[in-house]
């Protein structure tokens, strides 16, 4: 297993030991969570966007609105040429696999990148089932087959039928998936990593797990190009002195349940923070993976601005209550500023074929929060 694999299966234990706590926060809507109410980003183009003067001492919390939830396909007329013979990644080491049959698939993960995928390369009418992250307009009304925690509901995946189900282990038990082989259903693990490169591979992975290795070199070289462009987009807008560059850091929060975690290599915030041209603290102090925070860590860090999930800082009561529950967060250049960019949980850290518009919509509530066309 990958280090970003042990990071994604670290994560979903977080998330499934804080289900109960997200129970009464509902689905994060992309709306301001600051207590004053945080200012929303605009669609405009990076290009015609004119930066804040300093986004290590601007005050206010912003949200990054992803606006267009859509996945384009890089074609509307890819068909699976199979038999497609692929590696799965399973959990005992590498096993070859022959891919017969892709006419009802269920591609799951943590983040909903897998189905994002899929659907990117023009196979989306494959698809016969979702997981709850795989919301972008065109599979909302998918049947679900995951439950509370993002675990797998086996009846539910049975039900539908499906002839290939494609995985990362971020969806578990796992051992209920390895099942699903026994009553005759192909499975495919790919490894799944929480970057932009990351979800250039996934997209050549999958190609070829549909027998179209083509189509996912051309979807795995658009991600690559937009990403890129967009990094050039935010070169313009974010100092090039480093003692002017804002410090980043990932918050991950479930306030009820109380699981505050910092985010570092291998997570995906540390590709975000460098995609948007800010100093990555828990690269500089040598974090790996996730850990909790700890008053001692997070003044060391003492960030400029947090990066949070939506849902997360909801469940927090909002970022009045998370800096008086969390003195040491207060003490921060980011707290005193109330410097908190959040967005939907579902989008932050989803690495696929949006990867390039997220990143945009995150920098657009870095540098221009307050909309900043020119």
């Amino acid at each position: 297993m990958t280090g970003s694999a042990q990071v994604r299966c670290r994560l979903l234990m977080l998330l499934t030991a804080s289900l109960v706590a997200l129970a009464g926060c509902g689905t994060s809507t992309g709306q301001p969570v600051g207590d004053d109410g945080a200012s929303a980003v605009t669609t405009t183009p990076l290009s015609q966007v004119t930066p804040i003067d300093s986004p290590r001492t601007h005050q206010g919390p912003s949200t990054a609105l992803l606006t267009d939830e859509h996945v384009d396909p890089i074609t509307t007329d890819t068909t699976p040429q199979l038999p497609a013979s692929v590696t799965s990644h399973d959990r005992g080491g590498d096993r070859p696999v022959d891919v017969t049959d892709a006419s009802r698939v269920i591609a799951m993960d943590l983040s909903g990148a897998l189905a994002a995928t899929v659907h990117g390369l023009g196979l989306g009418k494959t698809l016969v089932g979702r997981d709850q992250s795989t919301t972008f307009p065109g599979a909302e009304d998918l049947p679900v087959v995951t439950s509370g925690g993002h675990s797998i509901n086996a009846e539910a995946v049975l039900a539908l039928e499906p002839s290939l189900v494609i995985t990362d282990g971020s969806i578990g038990p796992r051992d209920v998936v390895e099942q699903l082989q026994d009553v005759g259903v192909t499975v495919v693990f790919v490894e799944n990593d929480a970057s932009f490169a990351g979800a250039a591979r996934l997209a050549e992975d999958v190609g070829a797990i549909y027998g179209v290795p083509g189509v996912g070199a051309q979807l795995a070289q658009r991600i690559t190009d937009e990403v890129e462009q967009t990094t050039q987009q935010i070169e313009r807008l974010a100092p090039h002195a480093r003692k002017e560059k804002a410090r980043m850091i990932f918050l991950y929060i479930r306030g009820n349940s109380g699981v505050y975690y910092l985010f570092g290599d291998e997570s995906g915030a540390d590709d975000l923070i460098e995609g948007l041209g800010g100093i990555d603290v828990a690269s500089e102090q040598g974090w790996p993976g996730q850990r909790p925070m700890t008053d001692e860590a997070i003044t060391s860090a003492n960030p400029d601005l947090i990066l949070v999930m939506t849902d997360g800082l909801t469940s927090a009561g909002g970022i009045d209550h998370l800096l008086q529950d969390k003195p040491a967060l207060a003490l921060t250049n980011a707290g005193q500023n109330r410097r908190f960019v959040d967005m939907a949980d579902g989008d932050i850290l989803s690495f696929g074929p949006r990867s390039a518009r997220i990143l945009a919509a995150l920098a657009r509530a870095v540098y221009a929060p307050e909309g900043g066309a020119s």
